[in-house]
């Protein structure tokens, strides 16, 4: 049973014995927990398991919806919000106070159970062995590409209507998608401004006759095309145009093409999977395998907020921490 503090969101966490390896073995490439992500839910819980005491490292590939020019207004305690960039350094920071946990910049390609000896993660820049693994590796998401797409994301393109839907209020908004979940995000985001159009970017409109017909009533227009060119500076969207030919003037864009978790080490584990393709987890981030713990984007379809994301991670350590002791500190 773990402590009742024991949280976290997007991470999973493999624990192992503490017998297997030693607390010496902190300046080598043994530690007490593997922590793979970079992102808000893996900072979280690298920094709880290194309060705790427990040799950490974290793998951050550098990539993530952390690294976008996001500005974060809903965290608590920035009143003037806080970029997605500045959080993670602020993270980082906070991190490098403790000699017992270490970034590496490294792409974790595959993860080995070896039963009571730990688990072994891999890249092409060595092997790293722990008692534990968390697991913070969050989503792809599909946003349109075009050329220079990336600079726009967090700017002019967005994913979130609850993280920046109020600040586009009376904007006029493009959403992309084509789907109910496109056009249900177009009639959600009718309620902050009535100039609102759908471009489906695909060659398929999925769009069913009922929320056709709801689009229609609020006066969304439809458009089944693709995007061609995106006209826009400093990461300001002002135009699309479509492969048709046609000229959408905007001032933002909400994509709404979906998003998938990056499940390839949590299937290489065999951990069990929701029907949607997240990975499963009680309420303390356990995985359906003992002693790993998932923690952030990659545990639910929904509410992909950084403030989950850093209690996911939390709760993530705290369980893998009290995993970690021996029996006879633990409660029957």
């Amino acid at each position: 049973m773990s402590h009742a503090c024991n949280t976290c969101n997007g991470v999973i966490i493999l624990v192992k014995d503490q017998d297997v390896v030693g607390r010496a073995a902190r300046s080598t490439n043994h530690v007490d927990a593997l922590v793979v992500g970079g992102g808000p839910a893996g900072l979280s819980a690298a920094l709880y398991l290194a309060r705790y005491n427990r040799s950490v490292l974290v793998f951050d590939s550098g990539h993530g919806r952390s690294t976008h020019h996001q500005t974060n207004r809903n965290y608590l305690g920035f009143p003037d919000g806080v970029s997605t960039v500045e959080l993670r350094g602020l993270g980082r920071a906070q991190l490098d106070r403790y000699s017992n946990a270490r970034v590496l910049h490294h792409t974790i390609t595959s993860i080995d159970d070896h039963a009571e000896l730990g688990f072994t993660v891999l890249s092409q820049g060595g092997a790293w062995h722990g008692r534990t693994l968390v697991l913070a590796t969050g989503v792809l998401d599909h946003f349109p590409h075009f050329p220079g797409w990336e600079s726009y994301v967090g700017r002019s393109m967005f994913w979130c209507i609850t993280c920046d839907g109020y600040e586009n209020r009376g904007k006029d908004i493009l959403v992309v998608g084509h789907t109910d979940a496109a056009a249900g995000e177009a009639m959600q985001l009718h309620s902050l401004t009535d100039r609102i159009r759908l471009l489906t970017n695909s060659e398929v409109d999925a769009i069913s006759p009922t929320f056709r017909g709801r689009l229609d009533a609020a006066g969304i227009e439809i458009i089944h095309d693709h995007i061609a060119q995106a006209i826009g500076t400093d990461g300001l969207l002002s135009e699309i145009v479509t492969r048709a030919g046609k000229r959408i003037g905007l001032d933002v864009v909400f994509s709404i093409q979906g998003a998938n978790p990056e499940t390839v080490l949590a299937r290489q584990l065999g951990l069990r999977l929701t029907a949607t393709g997240w990975i499963d987890v009680d309420t303390e981030q356990k995985t359906s395998a003992e002693g790993v713990f998932a923690a952030g984007d990659i545990t639910s379809l929904h509410s992909h907020q950084v403030t989950a994301a850093v209690h996911e991670g939390a709760q993530a350590a705290s369980a893998a921490n009290y995993f970690l002791y021996p029996p006879e500190l633990k409660a029957s």
